[in-house]
């Protein structure tokens, strides 16, 4: 028997977005910006799930496997990503021939060395989510067929210091393909980095 997974999306109208000022730094971008999130959906699952936690688990090791088991393409949505292991795991990704694109919050493009330079510097497309205030996604989508999600920052400290997990749902394309609207309509609201 599958589980059910119900996917919530907050609807918001144009008013609600200009009365909380979610989208403050693209006015140009105002009416796309303004367009709900992809509906709720309700995904039976048949599928393996992994699940690890931290602080000091193993949710590195689940994130840095599966990214080293994709064939085809891995799409990142990320909030922090500054996880050295994780970062070279995308870079080998990318090397080896696998489509590697990343979507990172706004915090990730200061001027200074990031994840986002590290990805750029190894050939892998980077996009910044500056329509939100806060892009706080943590995604892979794998092969368009395996979903890794769950609080866990693809960082040190999300390992080592805070309690978070992790949850990668494999061979599941009907989950992988409403992440991946989703992943298509952050990319449509973001600014590709040169």
């Amino acid at each position: 028997m599958g589980i059910a997974l119900m996917l919530f999306a907050m609807n918001l109208a144009a008013d609600q977005a200009a009365a909380f000022d979610f989208f403050p730094r693209h006015a140009s971008h105002s009416e796309v910006a303004s367009q709900a999130a992809p509906a709720a959906e309700e995904v039976d699952l048949h599928s393996k799930a992994i699940v690890a936690f931290s602080p000091n688990g193993e949710a590195t090791s689940v994130v840095v496997d599966a990214i080293g088991r994709a064939r085809s393409q891995i799409l990142v949505q990320a909030y922090s990503f500054t996880s050295k292991p994780i970062l070279a795991a995308l870079a080998r990704a990318e090397e080896r021939g696998v489509d590697v694109e990343v979507i990172v919050d706004r915090s990730n493009d200061k001027g200074r060395y990031t994840g986002a330079t590290y990805m750029r510097n190894h050939g892998v497309p980077v996009w910044v989510d500056d329509s939100v205030r806060i892009a706080h996604n943590k995604v892979m989508i794998f092969d368009r067929k395996s979903v890794l999600t769950g609080s866990f920052n693809f960082s040190a400290a999300a390992q080592k210091s805070n309690a978070e997990n992790v949850l990668l749902v494999e061979n599941s394309p009907e989950l992988a393909a409403l992440y991946m609207n989703d992943w298509k309509w952050r990319q449509s609201l973001s600014r590709r980095l040169p």
